[in-house]
């Protein structure tokens, strides 16, 4: 039987033990549904052998060795990662468009005895959900954004929003990247795993009250916002934390500590300002760097890079603004500070 999804509600509603990608390892990477375990019914080679010789020897062919392929894996699957599953176990298994791979797969499954279930039109189905929800549908919820010069511990204030009633969206969070050219954490998704992040998290809200995001430029790291909400921040009133350079400075050598213990990586990203300052300049960060001096280091960046483009950007901007004062990021002061916050979020959208 296939389930048909008719939002990206629906998914979490229907209960499945487990959802299954059977698709390749590579296509399985690039995005995947919430949740799924990647069983492959074709690994990358096998799957580009099997189009080959559909296009260049015939269909039946193809057919026949890819059933056989396809019998191989899913026997070294029932015999590892399915081999506990009960007799109750209800699984969706899923491909790209809900065709052989997953059909195959099913109907061994149903075989077996399990309640299995295939998705109608597959993961092109799923995508097709994700792309309405970020490029088709206006944010449901006010917007407000969170906003403050670089070291303002935005993305910790925001994380303690929703202790005080106030629903977020963390898009550093969902793109894994602080935003910044210091700002990598690790692997970023693909652009489509970061929409489909983004188009449940949009899906979830709660449109009678706001949602507050942090402010990005239109890119954070690799991840490109999609249109829909990057017009909302755009137009959206904001609520700024201003805290002085040197609370703000102590406050990010605290805060990427991770990127400070690495001597050369952080030589490395400081040297990356080059075609934006003299080398005089650059000279002196790098020397701060070696020196462990990474406050200090901090504040000339913010002085002399992060602040005057902050201020540029915030020049053109004709919206809303309601300033929250914090002279303490210490990890204690931050609750009360986020606090403030949401009394102020509260304020620009009675």
């Amino acid at each position: 039987m296939a389930v048909t999804l008719t939002s990206l509600a629906d998914l979490a509603a229907h209960g499945f033990d487990d959802i299954i990608d059977v698709r390749a390892p590579a296509e399985y990477a690039e995005d995947h549904l919430p949740g799924a375990i990647s069983l492959p019914v074709l690994d990358d080679e096998e799957r580009a052998r099997v189009g080959t010789i559909y296009k260049q020897v015939s269909p039946f062919t193809a057919r026949k060795i890819g059933a056989a392929l396809v019998a191989k894996n899913a026997a070294a699957h029932l015999q590892g990662p399915l081999a506990d599953k009960p007799g109750g176990w209800r699984p969706l298994v899923y491909c790209w468009r809900g065709g052989q791979r997953s059909g195959s797969f099913a109907t061994i499954l149903s075989q077996i005895g399990w309640r299995v279930e295939t998705l109608a039109g597959g993961y092109k189905a799923w995508r097709g959900l994700v792309v309405r929800e970020v490029y088709d549908t206006p944010v449901r919820a006010p917007v407000v954004v969170l906003d403050g010069n670089t070291g303002s511990a935005k993305t910790e204030v925001l994380n303690l929003l929703p202790g005080f009633g106030v629903q977020v969206i963390d898009l550093e969070g969902l793109a894994r990247h602080r935003g910044s050219l210091f700002g990598a954490l690790g692997e970023q998704p693909s652009q489509k795993a970061f929409e489909a992040a983004l188009a449940l998290a949009l899906a979830g809200l709660d449109p009678s009250r706001p949602v507050v995001v942090e402010a990005e430029s239109s890119k954070i790291g690799n991840c490109r916002l999609p249109p829909e909400i990057w017009k909302a921040m755009v137009a959206a009133p904001r609520v700024a934390i201003a805290a002085p350079r040197p609370v703000r400075a102590e406050y990010l050598a605290r805060a990427y500590a991770d990127l400070t213990r690495d001597a050369e990586r952080l030589a490395a990203t400081v040297a990356l300002l080059r075609p934006l300052h003299p080398r005089e300049v650059i000279a002196d960060w790098l020397a701060m760097a070696a020196a462990g001096a990474h406050a200090a280091l901090a504040e000339s960046l913010m002085e002399r890079h992060y602040d005057p483009r902050y201020g540029k950007h915030r020049a053109r901007m004709a919206v809303p603004v309601a300033e929250v004062a914090a002279d303490d990021l210490r990890p204690e002061a931050l609750p009360g500070l986020a606090a403030r916050v949401a009394e102020a979020v509260r304020g620009l959208t009675r």
